[in-house]
């Protein structure tokens, strides 16, 4: 195994981005004994959810979008609202929005989903046995691990959000760079998944650890919650690209279709790239004035499309996308008032896997942000997510990612909230081209589209579109263009915005942490965002 292998060197299993060293050596091990790339995927999730505790999870959800003997799928184990879930559940007498309540404690979580999934991918595609996967996990959660420097990629103040308001510091108080860290509860807990599989996790010993944990917290969270939960099968999002085919996530997420508006509204208007500098003023204007469009449609039409008829088609529609690439102001910021949406009428882990036999996971997912909601699972060892927050809690009230919602987003029993993960896959002339996904909330498919751009309007290497800048808008903050600390645009490219209107924001936190796989001379070259800790490997 060789760490960012040049492009000329052959291939001959497969290849891993994984957002920890711990993720890349499971899968390419499994790779290596003959496994497959869900076989992979499925030990991979699990070794994160002891390694990567701030996103990898089995208290959380996510989205896989898989390429497997020439057939694209995608599926949804996203988490859902519990029955007692309802609208005004974070509300106050005065119908304000209670602070935090939504981010922290047992109110903030919804129906894990990631066993289930994972489960349900196994079943379909997997050749190596449950237990064997989940093996690796339970080692490194009984044996312990290295606790790297780069732990808090994004809250650096985690153990005082939660001081005296969740249980985190009892069981992650030694989670410090330099530590063996060791969680035997939670190797515990695997252990019991790996002999019984999701009935554990959702009827079994560990299920009534969840409940206990509830009423402890005056959570809501119940046995039927549990016993009901499913994963679905959706038809993945599947669209032409210039030369390629893009498959991508489908609603709940609002990733597929944004990042499709995202690439259709630049292609409208390439006339005014046309010999722009990467990351030039001029350059980002244009892709702020895209950005504006595309927040605006994801904040009033899209959801759970179990409770809401998404426009899916007519978002999609090219003589919509043209009419919207007609409204970009190529010379001056489009007042944020006047943007509406077009029709009439973060933290996350993301990794990419490719097989010998040319099959390829993108898998997102996540507890929300950083740790979920700081509640852990007493007795079972792991944290429960807070993805309840991207739930509108009230309608044009912005989330702990600045984004606003409203009705097709609404909080509803056993609703699943609105997501921008966005695992995705490319195609060139059928075959296996680009895996991509990666965190950061919001920013995900602005992130995404950024290193696509970075790959095939300016010629740069898999490392290379990673690593180059990255910057967002996302309509509200009105006209805040975000950078990020580990590469900020240029002094003159700031100025030049600023000129312009722009309010430049940097946050103590990254743009992303990008896994990508991209198929070279039929070789896979993977390629691990170095704003993280992932390693990529090539697995002979």
């Amino acid at each position: 195994m060789t760490k960012n292998p040049p492009p000329q060197t052959p291939a001959t299993a497969g290849a891993v981005a994984s957002p920890d060293r711990y993720g890349a050596e499971v899968a390419a091990a499994i790779l290596q004994q003959g496994g497959n790339a869900v076989d992979a995927a499925v030990a991979t999730a699990f070794a994160l959810a002891v390694t990567y505790p701030e996103a990898g999870n089995i208290g959380g959800g996510g989205f896989m979008t898989l390429w497997f003997n020439n057939k694209a799928y995608f599926l949804d184990y996203r988490e859902i609202a519990p029955a007692k879930a309802h609208r005004e559940m974070y509300l106050n007498q005065e119908g304000e929005v209670i602070n935090e309540l939504s981010l922290i404690g047992h109110l903030a979580s919804g129906v894990p989903g990631t066993v289930m999934g994972l489960w349900q991918a196994h079943q379909q595609f997997g050749t190596k046995s449950w237990a064997e996967l989940i093996a690796p996990a339970i080692r490194l959660a009984e044996d312990g691990y290295l606790v790297p420097d780069k732990t808090y990629l994004y809250d650096r103040n985690v153990f005082g959000r939660f001081a005296g308001k969740t249980n985190f510091a009892e069981y992650f108080a030694a989670l410090q760079p330099g530590n063996i860290f060791k969680q035997p509860q939670l190797a515990a807990t695997l252990k019991r998944i790996a002999a019984k599989g999701p009935t554990d996790f959702y009827e079994g010993e560990t299920a009534q650890l969840i409940l206990a944990e509830m009423t402890r917290g005056q959570g809501l969270i119940t046995a039927e919650d549990l016993r009901n939960y499913q994963a679905v099968w959706r038809n993945p999002l599947i669209t032409n690209y210039r030369d390629m085919q893009l498959i991508t996530v489908a609603p709940p997420s609002s990733g597929g279709i944004a990042l499709n508006q995202f690439l259709a509204l630049k292609e409208h208007n390439r006339e005014h790239f046309d010999g722009l500098k990467h990351n030039s003023a001029q350059y980002v204007h244009l892709i702020a004035e895209i950005a504006k469009r595309v927040f605006a449609d994801r904040a009033d039409y899209l959801g759970d499309p179990d409770f809401t008829a998404v426009p899916q088609q007519q978002l999609l529609a090219p003589d919509y996308l043209a009419r919207r690439a007609q409204e970009i102001n190529p010379k001056a910021i489009s007042a944020t008032a006047m943007i509406k949406p077009g029709l009439e009428s973060e933290q996350t882990t993301h990794f990419s896997i490719v097989d010998k036999a040319g099959n390829a996971v993108s898998n997102t997912y996540t507890l929300n942000l950083d740790y979920g909601s700081g509640v852990v699972v007493s007795g079972a060892g792991f944290l429960l997510n807070n993805e309840m927050d991207d739930f509108s809690a009230k309608a044009g009230v912005p989330n702990a990612f600045g984004v606003i919602g409203n009705d097709a987003n609404a909080i509803a029993p056993g609703k699943r909230m609105l997501s921008s993960m966005t695992p995705t896959i490319l195609l060139k002339a059928g075959k296996l081209e680009l895996v991509i996904g990666t965190p950061g909330g919001s920013t995900i498919f602005s992130s995404i589209f950024q290193v696509i751009n970075n790959l095939y309007d300016f010629n740069m290497t898999a490392q290379q579109a990673v690593a180059a800048p990255r910057f967002h808008h996302q309509l509200l903050p009105q006209d805040q263009i975000r950078i990020e600390p580990y590469h900020a645009l240029t002094t003159e490219v700031q100025q030049h915005l600023q000129q312009m209107g722009y309010q430049i924001h940097m946050p103590d936190w990254n743009l992303g942490d990008i896994q990508l796989i991209k198929m070279e001379a039929g070789q896979a070259i993977p390629a691990s965002d170095p704003r993280g800790r992932g390693v990529a490997l090539r697995v002979d």
